[in-house]
């Protein structure tokens, strides 16, 4: 589970985002953010509302996949953003853990939210040191 300190408290700074903020969507999801100087570090908000599920259950775990996935990038948020993930379409409960990792690192490039890591075919090597000597 994602930490406190990175979590929305109060319907105040949703608004805040929801009315100054910048979107991106992909055909399921949607991510609204918004540079906020006032903090460290970022927070994130997700919305799945009753009509993705009637069950609170599957919306609860749809939200818990979700906050997981964005823990899981967290390293890579430099900037202190606003961040609200809506998700748009039934079926996300079944959407495949990797599916969803690249759908959410897929908006998080779009909004140019993380930085981005080199491949490690992209990693600068030294020929010399990796060289055996014989």
């Amino acid at each position: 589970m994602i930490a406190r300190t990175h979590r929305f408290h109060g319907r105040g700074s949703l608004r805040r985002v929801y009315e100054h903020g910048k979107i991106v969507r992909s055909t399921s999801l949607g991510l609204r953010f918004l540079l906020n100087d006032r903090r460290k570090t970022f927070r994130v908000a997700i919305v799945v509302s009753k009509t993705i599920s009637k069950s609170a259950v599957v919306r609860n775990r749809i939200r818990r996949r979700i906050y997981e996935v964005v823990r899981l990038q967290s390293s890579n948020i430099v900037l202190p953003y606003d961040l609200v993930v809506t998700v748009y379409k039934p079926g996300s409960e079944t959407m495949s853990s990797t599916e969803l990792e690249a759908t959410i690192h897929h908006l998080f490039e779009q909004a140019n939210i993380i930085t981005k890591q080199p491949a490690k075919d992209e990693i600068n090597t030294h020929a010399i040191i990796d060289a055996k000597e014989t």
